[in-house]
C-alpha cells in the first residue's frame, strides 16, 4: 500500500456507502464498539503536546473527519458528509511505567463513537515514566479500515504546519450532499435493486464455489471467568532481516511466516486438534489512489493444515494464497456470498439482527501491512522507535466470545528494520491471560528460530 498526498483536482461527489460500511454500520447499532482499529506510536522523546493539537485540527478537517447520512427513500444507500464534531485531543497526565504500557493501549479502545455525528475516533496520549510519550489513535470501522486510517494520518501529517482546509487535504474525499437529494436517492434505490438482481443471479451461478471451512470451537474445558472477559492481548518486536531469513530457510515468504505462526498459535493452544485444516483470514486491501471509501477491503480465506509438533508448512501456504488471489479476481469463483452484498444491504434489521446473533469470527485472522508504518512515524520531526496497528476486540460478556468462536488476531507492520507484531487470543478458555499467551507464542517462535521482544 503506498501512501501519497491527495492530487485532488475535482469538487467532491457523493460518496455512498458501501456494503462493508453498512455492514459494519449495523454491527455498530447491535453491539456498540466491539471491534475497532487502533494505530498507536510509541515514542523514547517527549512530545511537545501542541504537535499532538496541531494533528488533531488536520484529522478534523480530514478523510477520518466523516459522518452518516441517513436517506428516507427506501433501498437508497446513505453516503458520507463531512463530520459536524470530534472527540476532543485527550492528553493524560500520569506517567505510565513500563509494565502499564500495554494496559494504557487498551484502555483508549474503550471510546464511545457515534457514526451519524463523525465522531469516529479518538486521539489520545500520555508521557511515560522513562521520559517517552505514548500516542493512540482509535477509529470506528465503520468509517475507516486500516488503509484509510493510514491515508489519513498520513496526509494529516504532511500538513502539520499548514490551516486545517478541508478544501486542499483529503477531507475534500469525503463527499458531499447530492444537487438534488430527492431525485439521486430514488436512482440510486433503482441501482440497488439492479444490483440486488445482478447478485442473486451470480450468486445462483457460483453456488457451486466453495471456501474452506472453520473448525466448531470446542466445547470444553470452559475455565471461571466473571462476566466481563477482555482478550489477551501482546505487543512483541522482532528483527525484520531474522524473520526474512526463517522464512526463506523453509522456503516461505514474509507473509507467509505470519500466517504460519498464527495457524501455529491457534494449534498450540489446543483450539484445534492434529492434522486440522485452519481457515485463516486475510485482509487484503483494495484502495485506489483517491478512493474516498471508508473500508476498501476483502478478504481472502486460505486452508493451513496444522500438525502437531512440527512447523506450518510455509511452501503450502504460499501456494494457497496465490490461488485464492487468483479466485477472487474471477467473480465465476468469487463465492456466492460476496456476490450478495447489495441484498445484505436492503435486508430489514430484524433480519440482519439474526444473522449477527449465528455469526462467527475469524478463527485466525492474519493482517500484513508491509512497511506502511515508516510513513507515518514522523511527528514534525520527532522519529516513533515504534508504530502499531491492530485492531481491538473490546471487553465484552465471557458467552459472546465462546458463541462467536473468536480465535486469535496478528498483525505485521515493519519500518523496514524491524517488525512489530500486534496478537490478540481472544478464546477465553485457550488464552485466559496474556501470561498463557506469552507462554504460546514464544515456543512458537522458537520454533522458527526467532528472537522476540516482548513489550
Amino acid at each position: 500500500m503506498t501512501l501519497t498526498a491527495p492530487a485532488i483536482v475535482a469538487a467532491p461527489a457523493v460518496n455512498r456507502l458501501t456494503a462493508d460500511d453498512d455492514l459494519f454500520l449495523k454491527l455498530h447499532n447491535l453491539y456498540g464498539n466491539a471491534l475497532v482499529n487502533q494505530l498507536a506510536w510509541r515514542f523514547d522523546e517527549s512530545l511537545d503536546p501542541e504537535v499532538l493539537v496541531r494533528l488533531h485540527a488536520q484529522l478534523a478537517q480530514g478523510f477520518l473527519a466523516r459522518r452518516v447520512q441517513p436517506t428516507r427513500v427506501p433501498f437508497a444507500r446513505p453516503y458520507w458528509l463531512p463530520a459536524t464534531e470530534s472527540l476532543p485531543l485527550e492528553w493524560h497526565s500520569r506517567p505510565v511505567a513500563d509494565d502499564e504500557i500495554l494496559d494504557w493501549y487498551f484502555a483508549q479502545s474503550r471510546a464511545d463513537f457515534d457514526p451519524e455525528t463523525g465522531q469516529v475516533w479518538r486521539l489520545s496520549a500520555a508521557p511515560t515514566a522513562a521520559g517517552g510519550t505514548l500516542v493512540s489513535l482509535v477509529t470506528s470501522h465503520v468509517a475507516s479500515d486500516g488503509g484509510a486510517v493510514l491515508f489519513a494520518v498520513g496526509d494529516a501529517l504532511a500538513r502539520l504546519d499548514e490551516s486545517p482546509d478541508i478544501a486542499t487535504g483529503s477531507g475534500l474525499l469525503v463527499g458531499t450532499h447530492p444537487r438534488n437529494p430527492s431525485v439521486a436517492n430514488i436512482i440510486d434505490a433503482g441501482r440497488q435493486l439492479r444490483a440486488v438482481a445482478k447478485g442473486i443471479r451470480a450468486a445462483l451461478a457460483t453456488r457451486g464455489v466453495t471456501e474452506p471451512d472453520r473448525n466448531p470451537r470446542p466445547v470444553d474445558p470452559e475455565l471461571a471467568f466473571v462476566a466481563q472477559w477482555s482478550p489477551a492481548d501482546l505487543v512483541v518486536q522482532l528483527d525484520l532481516a531474522e524473520w526474512n531469513t526463517a522464512a526463506a530457510r523453509h522456503s516461505g515468504t514474509t507473509n507467509g511466516l505470519l500466517i504460519a505462526v498464527g495457524a501455529g498459535l491457534l494449534g498450540r493452544s489446543g483450539r484445534v486438534g492434529d492434522t486440522a485444516d485452519i481457515r485463516v483470514d486475510i485482509p487484503h486491501s483494495m484502495r485506489t489512489a483517491d478512493d474516498p471509501r471508508a473500508n476498501a477491503t476483502t478478504g481472502l480465506p486460505i486452508s493451513v493444515t496444522y500438525r502437531t509438533g512440527e512447523r506450518v508448512d510455509l511452501a503450502a501456504i504460499r501456494s494457497a494464497v496465490k490461488r485464492a488471489a487468483t479466485a477472487y479476481r474471477d467473480p465465476a469463483t468469487t463465492p456466492a456470498l460476496q456476490h450478495l452484498q447489495p441484498l445484505q444491504m436492503i435486508l430489514p434489521r430484524f433480519v440482519l439482527r439474526h444473522f449477527a446473533r449465528t455469526a462467527k469470527a475469524p478463527e485466525c485472522l492474519c493482517t500484513n501491512l508491509g512497511e506502511t508504518a515508516s510513513g507515518v512515524a514522523d511527528f514534525g520531526g520527532h522519529r516513533a522507535s515504534a508504530v502499531l496497528m491492530r485492531p481491538v476486540v473490546c471487553a465484552n460478556d465471557t458467552t459472546m466470545f465462546r458463541r462467536v468462536e473468536v480465535g486469535v488476531n496478528l498483525s505485521f507492520s515493519t519500518d523496514g528494520h524491524t517488525v512489530t507484531l500486534a496478537v490478540t487470543g481472544a478464546d477465553p478458555d485457550r488464552f485466559p491471560t496474556r501470561t498463557e499467551l506469552r507462554e504460546l507464542l514464544s515456543a512458537e517462535f522458537e520454533s522458527w528460530g526467532l528472537t522476540p521482544s516482548f513489550w
